[in-house]
C-alpha cells in the first residue's frame, strides 16, 4: 500500500492517532504525518502511507493555512484554552487596534517555540520541561505569516475579547505562539480557543476525508505524483531507468531543479536534483532491491 490520504482530523485526537487508525486500516508501520496538530485542533492531515514516506519532507515543507478563535484578556501556560491560565488583564482594544496589529505580523519574525511542543532542547522535548517544572529557556526561529487577516467583528464579552483570525504562513509556524506575541503588541494576553487547519499545500478540506469516511472505504489514495504535482515529471527507460533505480548522477539530463522520474507503466522512480553540472538523486522512491 502506497499513496497520500488527506485526512480531516477530529478534535481530540492526537496526530499520533490518526497515524495508529490508519495504520491499522491498511496493516502497515509505514505510516506518517506531514505537520503536527495539537488534539485542540482539527482540519488538513497530510498521510503518506509506504513509499510516499520517502517524499514526506517535500510536503511537510509546504505553506499551511488556519482559521483560529482568539481570546485576549488572559494566557495560560499551553497558549490555548487546555492550560491553566497563568495570566490575565483586562484588555482594551478596539477593532482598528486588531487590524493594524495583524497587518504588523504579515512578514517573517523570529517566533518563541512554545513550551508546549515537542521540540528538543538538551536532549529533551520542552514539554517534558514544562511538566516537570524544570526552567529552560525555549528557541526562538524565523517564520513568515504570508496572510493573516480579521474574519469577523470584535467580540467584547466581561473581560474578554474574542475574534477569528485567518492566516497562511510557512512550515513551524505555531499559531499559539503567534497569537500570543499578537496579544502582547495590544497590550494584553492572548490564548487561542480553536484552530482549524484549512489547507497544506494545494489540499483543503475538500479534498479530506473524515474517519468515518476511511472506515467506510470513501475514500481516494493519492499518488505521489498527485501530491507532487508541482514537480515536473520526466518518463525514463533504458540505461537511464537503470542508472536512476541504482541512485548513480547524472549528467544534465532534466529541465527543472526538481524532476520526478517515472517509468513507461507511470510508477514513481525517484526525484532528481541539479547540483552543479549534474543531476543527482534526492529522494529515491523505487530501487532495484525493492
Amino acid at each position: 500500500m502506497n499513496g497520500v490520504l488527506v485526512v480531516n482530523k477530529p478534535k481530540d485526537y492526537t496526530s499520533r492517532d490518526i497515524v495508529n487508525i490508519i495504520s491499522k486500516k491498511f496493516n502497515t508501520k509505514k505510516v506518517g504525518h506531514t505537520g503536527t496538530l495539537d488534539p485542540l485542533a482539527e482540519g488538513v492531515l497530510i498521510v503518506p502511507i509506504g513509499k510516499a514516506l520517502k517524499v514526506a519532507e517535500l510536503l511537510t515543507s509546504e505553506t499551511k493555512e488556519y482559521v483560529a478563535e482568539v481570546i485576549l484578556g488572559y494566557e495560560t501556560d499551553m497558549l490555548d484554552i487546555t492550560g491553566t491560565e497563568i495570566k490575565r488583564n483586562i484588555p482594551k482594544v478596539t477593532k482598528e487596534d486588531i487590524e493594524k496589529t495583524l497587518k504588523k505580523y504579515t512578514t517573517k519574525y523570529l517566533q518563541e517555540v512554545p513550551m508546549y511542543s515537542a521540540v528538543k532542547v538538551g536532549g529533551k522535548k520542552l514539554y517534558e520541561y514544562a511538566r516537570s517544572n524544570i526552567p529552560v529557556t525555549p528557541p526562538s526561529k524565523e517564520v513568515e505569516i504570508y496572510s493573516l487577516d480579521l474574519l469577523e467583528d470584535p467580540k467584547y464579552l466581561t473581560n474578554t475579547i474574542e475574534f477569528k483570525i485567518k492566516c497562511k504562513v510557512s512550515k513551524g509556524t505555531y499559531i499559539r505562539s503567534l497569537i500570543r506575541d499578537i496579544a502582547y503588541d495590544l497590550n494584553t494576553y492572548g490564548t487561542m480557543k480553536n484552530l482549524v487547519r484549512t489547507k497544506q499545500g494545494i489540499f483543503s478540506l475538500d479534498d479530506s476525508y473524515t474517519l468515518e469516511d476511511i472506515e467506510n472505504d470513501n475514500y481516494k489514495l493519492l499518488t505521489i505524483r498527485e501530491v507532487l504535482s508541482n514537480i515536473p515529471v520526466t518518463i525514463i527507460e533504458g540505461d537511464t531507468l537503470k542508472k536512476v533505480q541504482n541512485g548513480m548522477s547524472l549528467p544534465i539530463f532534466f529541465n527543472s531543479e526538481l524532476s520526478l522520474l517515472i517509468d513507461h507503466k507511470g510508477r514513481e522512480i525517484a526525484i532528481y536534483k541539479k547540483e552543479g553540472n549534474m543531476d543527482k538523486p534526492y529522494k529515491m522512491i523505487e530501487v532495484n532491491n525493492e
